[in-house]
Parts: structure tokens; sequence; C-alpha cells
């Protein structure tokens, strides 16, 4: 099988094991919180993006792995992360953390589809094992980022009622 094959093959089994596990152990718990507690939880798993940076460490990937791929990646990736710690410390200023939310859903789910876009343009699949040592950010971690990006948005956009918002902003005030 080709590296291409095989990497295009991976990619796509990686949201085939990921939804799954989404749907029947992540969503039920994220339904039983509050929006923002929810979303919080989400913020916390994108706060690890700075570990994107790894694609621009000499010697972690290949040095035949395109700038116009790893540059974008890894500083897409930072912003992203940075976004996210930003939301996580304004948890309490409701208003500034959905702001962080959204910019940083934002930033995340552009960078995943401008980076599937490069890797597209530049024939990475190909030239898979250029990937090295970061081979399974785009095999395993990359899929779950982007469900979960969808995941925050439906919950952005999501109605709340008045009641929800209200309960929400007791149990904030409380803690």
């Amino acid at each position: 099988m080709s590296p291409e094959i095989l990497f295009q093959t991976q990619l796509v089994l990686g949201y085939v094991a990921w939804l799954p596990c989404l749907v029947v152990y992540v969503l039920p718990r994220l339904k039983s919180m509050d929006r923002a507690g929810a979303l919080r939880a989400i913020a916390t798993l994108h706060s690890f993006r700075f570990f994107g940076l790894v694609f621009i460490l000499p010697g972690v990937v290949g040095p035949n792995l395109p700038a116009g791929f790893s540059q974008f990646a890894a500083y897409a990736d930072f912003a992203t992360g940075v976004l996210a710690m930003l939301a996580l410390l304004t948890f309490r200023m409701r208003p500034i953390f959905y702001f962080f939310v959204f910019a940083f859903n934002v930033v995340g789910a552009a960078d995943i589809v401008v980076d599937y876009y490069h890797a597209t343009r530049l024939d990475l699949p190909a030239m898979a094992g250029q990937f090295g040592a970061t081979y399974a950010i785009p095999i395993i971690y990359v899929p779950l980022l982007m469900l979960t990006h969808a995941v925050a948005f439906y919950l952005l956009m999501r109605p709340q009622t008045r009641a929800a918002w209200a309960l929400a902003g007791d149990a904030a005030s409380s803690r």
C-alpha cells in the first residue's frame, strides 16, 4: 500500500474511531453540564494546541516537510492554544469567556481546514513519512480536535432558555 493511501486511510479511520467515542462517552457528559461548563471542558482540550509547534522543531519532523505546511500549522495551532487558555482564564467573566471560546474555535477550525488544503496542494500524504514523530498528530489528535470544534459551535449556536442562563449565572456567582 502506498504511503499516500495508508495516510489517508488512517486519517479517515481517526474520524471513524473518535466519532462513536464522542457520541457514546463525551456528549452525554457534556449534555449534563451547563453550556459554559461544557465549553470550558472543550477549551481545556484545545489549550494543549501549543503542542503543534513541534511541526517546526528541527529533528522531530523530516527535513523535507514543506515549510508551507509546517509553519502555518505550527503557528495557527499555537494561536488556538493561547486563545483556549485565555478562555479558561476568563471563565468567570462570561462575555469575555464566550468571545475567546468563539475565537479559538474559529481560528482552530480554520487552521485544520487550511492545513487539509495545504496538505492536499503540497501532496503531503505522499510524503507522510516526513511527519516523523508528529505522525500521530494528524491521525489521532486532529480528528478529535475537529469533532470538538463542531460540538463547540453547536453549543455556541444553540439557543438557551432564560432559565438556563439564570441558573448558569447563579452557579457562576456561587463559586
